[in-house]
């Protein structure tokens, strides 16, 4: 799936709402980066912290509740 694609279904999933989907995925990206695993399948070494958690939240593994707990 193309980053637009994610990114559109992600945008969905958050009420169309960029600021949310921008705080979300610097958030979980943040968590990332400081050890937590990934929620779905995607290699740490290849793969852009952004780009995982942005997934994440495409395929709706990630809410903003669950972000802001950790």
């Amino acid at each position: 799936m193309r980053t637009e694609q994610i990114t559109a279904k992600a945008l969905e999933l958050v009420g169309h709402d960029r600021y949310r989907l921008s705080l979300m995925v610097s958030q979980r990206a943040e968590q990332l980066a400081n050890g937590a695993e990934p929620l779905v399948k995607a290699d740490k070494t290849k793969d852009k912290f952004v780009d995982i958690a942005l997934l994440e939240i495409a395929e709706g593994k990630v809410r903003l509740e669950s972000v802001e707990e950790e």
